[in-house]
């Protein structure tokens, strides 16, 4: 028997391969004898960079606030790659002492892609998921050397909420080294940058916005698409507050064209690098999971890109199980599910679910 194991990080509670380890033990408690791949998974949000080859640099930056941090990000010398996810610099854990979704930026996520192209780095493979901002892109734009300035040329404060008053993006000063670098987006959601499933009505409320707030970020980038000449109603381009945008402005004004910047779903390009279609192809039983399974799970999250290896392989598709802390909604496809008992340790409480998804297999076998 095989059995595939490939889960998200359980936020706050354990990172994708503790959780892969921790299913897989219970799994070999009803099935000691099965082999069992274990593949902790990323959808382009903290962690992503993790699944990539390189060293880890290290370096004073700031957090989404504008506050003093250091952050981390992978870089492969050999393929001049940086591996950066924007939840190092700019996450939502480090700011959740101050929330300000009005004036959270990426500012520091810029300072780390300036930093790989001094290394040597021609390209940037940008894990898009768990950010605090809903700024377009525009602290990265700062960082390397960009300008906003509403009509009376007065340079725009920092953060999402001040763009309704963007007017043009001044680049005498623009790192053009590093704007110049190919850009790999990895988005963790399929949602667009406005409307009504757009970046702030969906995800600016986590970030600290009430309602107002949210209908003034929703205007304000649907400001900054019309500036940059970017459609606000194209998939993905939502991720990460919007800052598909700003990187997509940034590199057609470079060359002229879209060909220097690849807006990719993250979960898809994370499972090639792990190896899972051909895995999951040959699997029997094949486990994913997160904290929270919601309506957002099927929308370019780690689940939505497991079920899709399952729902393509070519011979008797393998059973797919979720383990999940809350169930928000129910998975389809006749998918298994365990949701984890609480007041155990996280590890306990893995390891059980992964003997109860054992235990309903072995059931649908009889």
């Amino acid at each position: 028997m095989n059995i595939v194991i490939a889960p998200d990080s359980y936020k706050g509670f354990a990172t994708s391969e503790q959780a892969a380890a921790w299913l897989a033990d219970g799994v070999a408690e009803v099935f000691p004898n099965a082999t069992i791949t274990t593949a902790g998974m990323a959808d382009g949000g903290e962690g992503t960079a993790e699944r990539f080859s390189g060293e880890t640099i290290t370096l004073p930056t700031t957090d989404a606030a504008g506050r003093l941090t250091e952050a981390s990000y992978r870089y492969d010398r050999a393929k001049k790659t940086a591996y950066i996810d924007i939840a190092a610099a700019s996450g939502l854990p480090a700011v959740a002492d101050k929330l300000d979704a009005l004036s959270a930026d990426t500012y520091g996520t810029g300072v780390l892609i300036a930093d790989a192209q001094t290394r040597g780095a021609q390209r940037v493979v940008l894990g898009l998921g768990g950010s605090a901002t809903t700024d377009g892109g525009m602290g990265i734009l700062v960082a390397l050397g960009a300008a906003p300035h509403d009509k009376r040329g007065y340079p725009l404060p920092k953060g999402g909420g001040p763009l309704d008053r963007l007017e043009h993006i001044d680049t005498a000063n623009l790192n053009v080294a590093a704007a110049g670098m190919e850009f790999v987006l990895l988005a963790d959601t399929t949602a667009p940058a406005c409307g009504l499933n757009g970046s702030a009505e969906v995800f600016s409320r986590q970030k600290g916005a009430d309602d107002e707030q949210v209908a003034h970020l929703d205007a304000a980038l649907r400001n900054l698409c019309e500036v940059a000449g970017v459609d606000p109603n194209s998939e993905f381009m939502g991720a990460a507050g919007a800052t598909p945008v700003g990187l997509i402005w940034l590199s057609r004004l470079i060359y002229g064209t879209d060909d220097h910047v690849h807006l990719l779903p993250g979960a898809a390009v994370v499972a090639q690098e792990l190896g899972l279609p051909a895995a999951i192809a040959q699997a029997d039983l094949v486990i994913t999971g997160e904290g929270r399974f919601d309506e957002q799970s099927s929308r370019g999250k780690v689940i939505s890109q497991i079920t899709e290896l399952v729902q393509q392989a070519e011979s008797t598709p393998p059973v797919l199980a979720i383990a999940a802390a809350e169930f928000t909604t129910e998975p389809v496809n006749d998918a298994l599910s365990v949701r984890l008992e609480p007041g155990k340790d996280v590890s306990d409480q893995l390891r059980a679910a992964g003997a109860e998804i054992a235990r309903k297999f072995q059931q649908t076998r009889l």
